[in-house]
């Protein structure tokens, strides 16, 4: 039994003095950050494949437990939308993140909000083609699928590739207050909610409010959620996302925190190293 939590990225400069030491290099900001979280989505993959030496430097500064959710690159899923001419991109990002061995929890395929639902046969080809090893996980943005999501399960499902919910609801439930919030307004997808899972490894990622208490009461259906995996034998991660996600970490740790409390037998995190000046007494 297992639940990980963690942030869209694992460095961000209001963190730095608080979450992160500063100064630091970006290989120590990153061994922080694992002190805090045990997962975090790889965003930046997405718009460019890792150096191997880089991910060398992502194993060397993380435990082996930590879990990597890291994004195809944009030339497989956005620009040659999982065609043949998907694979040599892919080759090239899959050697690129072999160092990172069991820290790679899933390769996450985010598809563009122009993939429908009649491109699922596409999908299943690129998914069967897919090499073994791995475990995958899709997001999909087009109002179709939910309207109708049987026949993504189906093609998901027998070939255990889990759905990624991106939970906004609680996020555009009330007009923004500030302004990363309002950015945020103009720049997430108005997604459905979606509270299913395919495998015994399931995704969520949650955006909230710059209000942290206005994020903890949009998350209470995630908590349940989640405890209810765990009783089931699943091992979720989630990730929290907030507007200005200055408080992130923090807020990633507080929902680990609420799940424990409905099941007392998960593990609590490690505690995090301090990362300020000592105070003097």
């Amino acid at each position: 039994m297992r639940l990980s939590v963690g942030c869209a990225m694992w460095t961000l400069k209001p963190w730095q003095g608080r979450f992160l030491p500063h100064p630091s290099s970006a290989g120590e900001r990153l061994r922080a950050y694992a002190g805090w979280c045990d997962a975090v989505e790889g965003n930046t993959t997405f718009y460019a494949t890792p150096a191997r030496e880089t991910t060398e430097v992502w194993a060397a500064e993380t435990p082996e437990s930590f879990r990597f959710v890291l994004k195809l690159p944009k030339p497989v899923t956005h620009e040659h939308r999982l065609s043949a001419a998907a694979f040599p991109p892919l080759a090239q990002f899959l050697t690129a993140i072999e160092p990172l061995g069991p820290r790679v929890h899933a390769l996450w395929i985010q598809l563009p909000g122009s993939f429908a639902p009649a491109d699922v046969p596409a999908l299943s080809s690129f998914l069967r083609r897919l090499p073994t090893g791995y475990r995958y996980a899709v997001e999909v943005r087009h109002q179709g699928f939910f309207d109708d999501p049987a026949p993504l399960e189906a093609a998901l499902a027998p070939l255990g590739v889990e759905w990624v919910p991106f939970d906004t609801t609680a996020f555009f439930a009330k007009r923004p207050t500030s302004d990363a919030e309002r950015e945020a307004w103009t720049k997430k997808p108005r997604m459905p909610l979606r509270a299913s899972a395919l495998t015994g490894h399931p995704i969520v990622r949650y955006l909230g409010r710059d209000n942290p208490g206005e994020t903890a009461d949009g998350w209470q259906r995630w908590v349940a959620t989640a405890a209810t995996w765990l009783r089931e034998g699943r091992s979720p991660t989630v990730f929290i996302h907030t507007p200005d996600n200055a408080d992130a970490p923090d807020l990633a740790r507080r929902f680990h925190d609420e799940v424990r409390a409905r099941v007392p037998e998960l593990l609590p995190l490690p505690t995090p190293e301090p990362v300020g000046p000592p105070t003097l007494c």
